[in-house]
C-alpha cells in the first residue's frame, strides 16, 4: 500500500467516526464504499465490522434495558441463518462487482433515508423474518446490513430510545455473527487484525469529535448533508 493510499484510508476512517459520533449511524456506510475501492471488499468488510462492533458494545451496555426483544429478536434470528450466505458471496464474488454492489446499497438506502421514507405497513412476523434474512445476507457480504432495519424499525410504535437500542443490539450481535462466519471462511486473518489496529485510532478519534459536535450542530441538517455526501461519493465509486 502506497503512503498516499495509507493517508487516504486513515482520513476516511476518521470521517466515518465523525459521522458515526454525530449522527449515531452511518459509520459502515461512509467507510465501506471507498475502502472497498482502495483495499478490496475482502479486507474492508471484516475491518468495518470489527470497528462497528467495538463502537456498539458500550452503547449496548447502557441501553440493554430498553431493548424490545420481541421485535428485534425475530430479525436477529433470521439474520443468523443468512449471514453465512453473505460470507460465501464475499468469498467467491468478483471484487469489482462487489464494490459496485456496496456502492449501490449505500446510494439506495441513503436516498430513502434522505427523503424520509419508511416501511408503511404494520410490523409482522413474516415481514420481520424476511427483512432479517435480507439484512443478514447484506451484512455478511458488504458490512452494510443496518439501513433496511432502520427503515423498518422507524415504522413501529416504540419510542425512539427503544428503536435506537434495538438497532444497536442488532448491529452488535449481527456484526459478531458476521465476523464468525467470515472467520470460518478464512477471511478474518492477520491482515484484517493489523489493518483494524492502525485504522482504529483514527475512527475512534473521529467518533469522539463527532460526539462533541452533536451538541453544537443541527442533527437533522448534518444527517442530510452526510447522506448527500454518501450518495455523491458512492456514485463516483460506482462509475470508477
Amino acid at each position: 500500500m502506497s503512503p498516499g493510499t495509507q493517508v487516504a484510508v486513515i482520513v476516511i476512517a476518521g470521517i466515518a467516526g465523525l459521522v458515526r459520533g454525530t449522527t449515531g449511524f452511518g459509520g459502515a456506510m461512509v467507510m465501506s464504499p471507498p475502502l472497498a475501492l482502495l483495499l478490496g471488499p475482502r479486507l474492508t468488510v471484516p475491518v468495518v465490522l470489527i470497528m462497528e462492533s467495538f463502537v456498539a458494545v458500550p452503547m449496548l451496555l447502557q441501553t440493554r434495558h430498553l431493548i424490545n426483544w420481541r421485535m428485534i429478536g425475530i430479525i436477529l434470528a433470521a439474520a443468523c441463518f443468512t449471514v453465512p450466505i453473505g460470507a460465501l458471496i464475499l468469498t467467491h464474488a468478483e471484487p469489482q462487482l462487489l464494490r459496485r454492489v456496496i456502492a449501490i446499497n449505500v446510494i439506495v438506502f441513503s436516498l430513502l433515508l434522505l427523503i424520509g421514507w419508511r416501511y408503511a405497513g404494520r410490523p409482522r412476523v413474516v415481514t420481520s423474518v424476511g427483512l432479517g434474512a435480507l439484512s443478514g445476507a447484506m451484512m455478511g457480504a458488504t458490512s452494510i446490513g443496518a439501513p433496511p432495519v432502520i427503515l423498518y424499525l422507524l415504522s413501529g410504535e416504540d419510542p425512539i430510545a427503544t428503536t435506537r437500542a434495538n438497532l444497536n443490539v442488532y448491529v452488535t450481535i449481527g456484526s459478531v455473527i458476521s465476523l464468525v462466519a467470515l472467520w470460518y471462511q478464512g477471511i478474518v486473518d492477520a491482515q484484517v487484525g493489523w489493518t483494524t489496529l492502525w485504522l482504529g485510532p483514527a475512527y475512534f478519534a473521529g467518533l469522539l469529535v463527532g460526539v462533541r459536535l452533536f451538541r453544537r450542530l443541527s442533527d437533522t441538517r448534518f444527517r442530510q448533508l452526510t447522506l448527500v455526501l454518501l450518495i455523491c461519493v458512492s456514485i463516483g465509486i460506482l462509475l470508477a
